[in-house]
C-alpha cells in the first residue's frame, strides 16, 4: 500500500462535513504532484490531493485582494523547496499532536472553512452587502488562502521558521485557538454575513 510522502496513510481518514467530501481528495499516492495534468477537467482542482492543493498555494504566497503582494525573487518556482517545507510541517504536527498530520490538516481545513460571505449588490445607484453562501470549491480555496497568508505574515521579519509558522497555522485550525489566521478570518467573514441578511 502506498504512502503519502512514504510516511503516512490516508485511507482511513474520514472527512465529517458532508459538503467538503466531494471536494477533498484523499487518493492513496506516494508523491502529491501531478504538474497539471487535471486542468482539462470541470472542477479539475477537487482532483488534485489536499496536500498538492497546499503546495501550490505556498508557491504564490502573496495574493491580497487582487494585488501581488510579493514580487517576483520570492515566487521562483523551486518546488522541491515547497515540498519538504510540507513534509517537515507534517513531521512536526506527528510530533505535537501524536496523530496523523494528513488527518490532523482535513480537520483543520473543515474548522476553518467559512460557510458564509458577503457580496456588493447595487440597486438603484446604491450599493450595500448581502450574504450568499460559500460553495465547498470556494470554501477550500480561501481556507487554503489564509493559512498560507497567515503562516507567511507570521515569518516575515520576524525570526520564525516557515515550516513552525505553517504548522502553527494548522495546528491552531485543528484546536479552533483563533490565533490561527484562517479561523479569525472565518469568523468575522460569517459575522459580517450574519449583520448583512
Amino acid at each position: 500500500m502506498m504512502k503519502l510522502f512514504d510516511r503516512w496513510d490516508t485511507s482511513e481518514i474520514k472527512i465529517d462535513d458532508e459538503g467538503l467530501r466531494k471536494y477533498i481528495n484523499l487518493d492513496t499516492r506516494l508523491v502529491p504532484r501531478t504538474a497539471g495534468r487535471n486542468t482539462d477537467i470541470k472542477f479539475h482542482k477537487s482532483n488534485y490531493h489536499i496536500v498538492e492543493r497546499l503546495i501550490n498555494k505556498l508557491m504564490v504566497t502573496g495574493h491580497k485582494g487582487k494585488k501581488h503582494k510579493i514580487s517576483s525573487g520570492h515566487n521562483t518556482g523551486k518546488i522541491v523547496k515547497i515540498y519538504n517545507l510540507v513534509e517537515n510541517v507534517f513531521i512536526i504536527l506527528e510530533k505535537k499532536t501524536g496523530k496523523n498530520p494528513i488527518g490532523v490538516f482535513v480537520k483543520a481545513l473543515e474548522n476553518a472553512a467559512p460557510r458564509e460571505e458577503i457580496t456588493t449588490i447595487e440597486y438603484g445607484g446604491a450599493r450595500y452587502p448581502k450574504a450568499v453562501e460559500c460553495s465547498p470549491q470556494r470554501r477550500i480555496d480561501i481556507v487554503l488562502r489564509y493559512m498560507v497568508q497567515g503562516a507567511y505574515a507570521n515569518t516575515f521579519n520576524k525570526k520564525k521558521t516557515a515550516k513552525s509558522a505553517l504548522a502553527d497555522e494548522i495546528l491552531n485550525a485543528y484546536q479552533l485557538n483563533l490565533q490561527s489566521n484562517a479561523l479569525s478570518k472565518k469568523r468575522e467573514l460569517e459575522r459580517q454575513a450574519d449583520s448583512s441578511r
